[in-house]
Formats: structure tokens, C-alpha cells, sequence
């Protein structure tokens, strides 16, 4: 069976899944109003208009009468009705009718029914023969969905739920499911001190000393390439006139996502996005073809109004900082910056353990901006690097930006879902909003291609990849804390301070456990707070000028004197 294939067959089962959880639900609550029951990545859910709020207890018994159902093998029929009959069927639910009223004229409205007939729900199909042939399914949660995901609807109960077609994949699926709970990056940035969330100031959180440390020591990597790769960084206003945003298009297509405010009459708005304000720079003077390539990068902080529905932890927020960065450039030359930026990102992936990157090139949408020659020279331009960067490359039709092609790179994390991180996108359009020209050595005036790039993108969302990436484990250069000392007993607290101030001096990062604590539980409590590296202080160390060295990467290193210490951990 073609993946294809496997994907169309995992949907009608989990469609049939989502049938047989919308007939539990009823025998339990025969009041509740029935919604949507889609299929989705790996599993499914239903949404139920319900005046109350599901327990464990109530998806385990909803889950076995589900499973009840399946042992009964009762066939899936479908028939067609009109527009008139399902009116007239659904006349109590004011979902369906809703659904009814909204679909096309002259679509065929059909119903599904099992259970003998005893279960009907109107649905445009997709399902198993028969209900017997679902073999695993697991109800995993519920949450508050509103209808449509609109928060002015009204907040619907939604229970979700997995199905295979084998116990085997699904006991596979939910041990990936459970590793990725246990490096949820919301739960490890509580666990290790990074960072919270509080709802006084919502989807925008707050970083703790460690996890500060963290975040500019991101930035600090970057900007180091970003002086090898000879880059400018700039620093530009939070907050524009209405006219920048009109010029740019954002008023136009972007406004609902925006924080609009009035000063002195005047409406502005807080900056999404940092390129309008990088052209502005690019034609606050005269540019040569000498200038270029201009590379203008800027961490400013960008503010974007995400719906609360779709927030999530640091990977979906409404205040963040990108690596961000523009390249204006003579059209030829955009081939060879492509290039660049590539072996740039190349060199801060591997630095983060991501040796896996997949890489795509979206090319020209139907509505596009700029010529068909230009789409044409562009294209070409980034798929001979990509060839010449990684052949394994998959190129999408119609899902470039209107703008220009793009690259895109995704990550995969620990549940094999994809990240996209970087991206490299040629932009036509920007250069004509705004005028932007330049001096060619020709002597005449010329119109420069502007690249949108990032390689880590929102360093927010990249936290959050990362710390799931690596459950916690932040490579030994990231950590914001390296090393912890753990003397066995008070006795060994004065070695154990003089060996702190060698190391610091090494520009290590290192603390001292002065707790209490036995050193099993000194041990664990390092083990929990994933610190890389713990060194046992006891007679013996004390007694040579030594430590016994415990590490979290490279596992029990034995007792090494100071030197090799040293040595050893500056490898790291």
C-alpha cells in the first residue's frame, strides 16, 4: 500500500472512529447536540454542544462502549437526502442546519448511518465498510473548542481520540505520544526555571534568569555569524503611521492581525513585521551597486494579534524577536546570497544537533507579482543551489508567495512532527511598494530583489522546538547552568568552593549543591534539572585535587584532576 493510500485508509477508519464516539456520547448524553467529527493527524475528534465538561471517567466509558460498537461489526450505509429532507431530519440542531445552509447548490447532501441504523449523522462520507474493521482506538483527551474556531461562537466540548489499524502502531504511537507530553516545552520551561505563561498577559511569556540566559545566548550565536557572513544589524521603531502599513500592504491584508492604536490623532500601529521598516532604511539614501549587498538584520521585537484559540506555549505567541534579516541585491546576484544563507544556516543547525533538515522550493502561485521572466530567472536561481546543497529537495507548485519563490527547511522533533525553522524568500513586490532603487554601473537607476531570510526564526518558538527537540538536554554551550559541584558532606564544601573559582575562571558556568540532601537525592535533583555535568566531591577527590565526573552526554567519565577536568570540559 503507497503511503497515499495509507493516509486515505487511516482517514476513513478514523472518520468511522469519530462516528462511533458521537454514538457513545448520545446513549450517555442524549441531550447533546452533535457538530463536526473530522479525522485529523494521527487520530480524530468530535464536537459536542454539551452543558458539561467530560472526566477521565466519562471518556473510559464512552471509549468502551465505542469499543462495544466495533465488536457488533454493524455495516456503514450512506443515502442522499435533498436539501428540504435534511432540513427537515436536523431541524433540532442548529449546527447541521447551519452546515446545510452553507453548502453549494446542487452538492449532494448524504447521511451515514451503523448501529443497524440506530446511530445517523449527516456526513460527506469517507469510512470503512464495516465497524469491525477499526482494530485499536484510544480516547486520549478533551478540551473547549469554540464552533467554526470562532471566538464569538459558542464553546463546544471536543473529545479526542486515536485509531489504528493495528494495536501494534497504535501502542507505537502512544509511547511517541507519551515521550512528547514528558518533553512538552511548556512543562520543561516550569521544570527547569526558564520561563512561564500567566494570563495577565496572555500568549506572551515571561523568561526567567535562566531562561533570559538562554534567550540572548541564542542571539549572541547568531550575531557572531552574522559578522562572518558580514551582516548589518539595525535597530528600528516599534510603532508606525497608517501610512507605512498602507504602502506595504499590511493595512490591506494583514490588519486583523495587527495592534492598531491612535497618537495625536493619528492612527499607528505596533510593527509585525521588520521589512517595511528595512526598506525605509534602503532608501533613506542614495544606494550604488557598490553598496549591495546590503545584508540588514534586527531583533526587534515584532507583535502579532494570534487568536487565542490557536496559541500555544512559545511556539505560537503574540510578542516575539526573530533572527531576521533582508538582503537587498542585484537580481544575478540573488543565487550566490541564497547560497550564502544556506551554508550559514548549515553551520547553526549543526550546532543545535539538526542533521536532518528537509528542504522545499515553493514555486510560482497562480496570483503572483513581478514578470514571468523574472519568476522564471529566480526559480532557477534556487534550484541550482538547492541541487548543489541538498538533492534530496522537493519542489512545490503554486505554493510560492505572491511576492517571489521561496525555500523553506522543517525539523523534525521527537513525535517525527515537522517544524518549519528557516526560510529564504525572494521578494518582487516590496522593492515596487516602496521605489526602491539603486545606482548600477551603468550609470541608470535599477530596481534590487529583496530576500527575506531567518534561520532560526521567533527565538521564542525556537526555545520551544528545541527544548523538545532534545527533552530538556540543551547542548553543553547553551545550558544555563554547565556544571554542578555536589560535596558529600559539609567537610568538602571548602575543595569544592576552590574548585568553583578555577572553573569560573574558565568562563564555565557552574553552582555548588549546598543543600542538605543526601547525594542520592543531590544527584536526582541535578538529573531533574538536566544539568550536563556533575562533579562528586568526597575524601578522596578532596584528599588528590580531583572530581569523580558524571555526564548526562557522555556518562560516567571517572575521577580526573583539576587539569584534565579543565581540559575535558572545555571540549564540551
Amino acid at each position: 500500500m503507497t503511503l497515499e493510500n495509507i493516509e486515505e485508509y487511516r482517514n476513513k477508519l478514523r472518520h468511522s472512529a469519530a462516528h462511533l464516539l458521537a454514538e457513545a456520547v448520545l446513549k450517555i448524553h442524549p441531550e447533546a447536540k452533535l457538530t463536526i467529527g473530522p479525522p485529523i493527524k494521527d487520530g480524530f475528534y468530535y464536537d459536542f454542544d454539551i452543558n458539561v465538561t467530560f472526566s477521565p471517567q466519562d471518556l473510559a466509558s464512552i471509549e468502551r462502549d465505542m469499543k462495544r460498537s466495533i465488536k457488533r461489526n454493524t455495516k456503514f450505509e450512506g443515502k442522499e437526502l435533498t436539501k428540504n429532507e435534511a432540513l427537515e431530519i436536523y431541524k433540532h440542531n442548529p449546527y447541521k442546519i447551519e452546515i446545510i445552509n452553507s453548502m453549494p447548490k446542487g452538492e449532494i447532501i448524504t447521511e451515514y448511518s451503523h448501529s443497524d441504523g440506530k446511530f445517523k449523522d449527516l456526513c460527506k462520507g469517507g469510512h470503512l465498510d464495516k465497524t469491525g474493521e477499526i482494530k485499536a482506538v484510544k480516547l486520549l483527551s478533551n478540551a473547549g473548542a469554540y464552533w467554526r474556531g470562532d471566538e464569538k461562537n459558542k464553546m463546544l466540548q471536543r473529545i479526542y481520540g486515536t485509531a489504528w489499524e493495528s494495536e501494534e502502531l497504535q501502542q507505537e504511537y502512544l509511547e511517541k505520544r507519551k515521550q512528547a507530553i514528558e518533553s512538552d516545552h511548556r512543562k520543561l520551561g516550569t521544570s527547569l526555571n526558564l520561563f512561564f505563561l500567566d494570563p495577565i498577559s496572555p500568549a506572551n511569556p515571561f523568561f526567567l534568569p535562566e531562561g533570559t540566559f538562554v534567550y540572548n545566548k541564542l542571539i549572541d550565536f547568531v550575531r557572531k555569524l552574522y559578522e562572518k557572513y558580514d551582516y548589518k544589524e539595525v535597530i528600528t521603531p516599534q510603532i508606525f503611521s497608517t501610512d507605512l502599513w498602507k504602502k506595504s500592504g499590511h493595512y490591506d491584508f494583514y490588519l486583523e492581525n495587527m495592534y492598531m492604536m491612535e497618537i495625536d490623532d493619528h492612527e499607528v500601529g505596533v510593527k509585525p513585521m521588520n521589512c517595511p521598516a528595512h526598506a525605509i532604511i534602503f532608501q533613506s539614501t542614495l544606494r550604488s551597486y557598490r553598496d549591495l549587498p546590503l545584508r540588514i538584520a534586527d531583533f526587534g521585537r515584532l507583535h502579532r494579534y494570534e487568536r487565542s484559540g490557536v496559541t500555544h506555549g512559545l511556539t505560537r505567541v503574540r510578542s516575539f524577536s526573530q533572527d531576521d534579516a533582508h538582503i537587498f541585491c542585484d537580481q544575478k546576484d540573488a543565487g550566490s546570497e541564497i547560497k550564502n544563507f544556506l551554508e550559514m544556516l548549515k553551520e547553526s543547525y549543526t550546532a543545535f544537533g539538526f542533521n536532518q533538515p528537509r528542504l522545499t522550493l515553493s514555486l510560482r502561485p497562480e496570483k503572483r507579482a513581478g514578470s514571468d521572466d523574472m519568476w522564471d530567472i529566480a526559480e532557477e536561481q534556487l534550484r541550482t543551489v538547492l541541487e548543489d546543497f541538498d538533492e534530496t529537495f522537493e519542489e512545490i507548485e503554486g505554493e510560492g508567495a505572491f511576492y517571489g519563490p521561496k525555500i523553506d527547511i522543517f525539523i523534525p522533533d521527537v513525535m517525527g512532527r515537522e517544524w518549519q525553522l528557516g526560510t529564504a524568500q525572494m521578494d518582487f513586490s516590496l522593492p515596487e511598494r516602496f521605489n526602491l532603487e539603486f545606482i548600477n554601473n551603468q550609470g541608470e537607476k535599477e530596481r534590487p530583489v529583496v530576500i527575506h531570510r531567518a534561520m532560526l526564526g521567533s527565538i521564542e518558538r525556537f526555545i520551544g522546538i528545541l527544548l523538545e527537540h532534545t527533552g530538556g538536554d540543551l547542548p553543553f554551550w547553551l545550558a544555563p547552568n554547565q556544571i554542578n559541584i555536589i560535596p558529600i558532606t559539609d567537610s568538602h564544601l571548602d575543595y569544592s568552593k576552590d574548585l568553583y573559582k578555577k572553573l569560573k575562571t574558565k568562563g564555565l558556568r557552574v553552582n555548588i549543591d549546598y543543600s542538605n540532601e543526601r547525594l542520592g537525592q543531590k544527584i536526582r535533583n541535578s538529573e531533574i534539572k538536566k544539568i550536563p555535568v556533575m562533579l562528586v566531591i568526597g575524601d578522596k577527590e578532596k584528599d588528590s585535587k580531583s572530581a569523580s565526573v558524571r555526564t548526562r552526554k557522555y556518562g560516567d567519565l571517572g575521577t580526573l584532576n583539576e587539569n584534565q577536568l579543565i581540559e575535558k570540559l572545555l571540549s564540551f
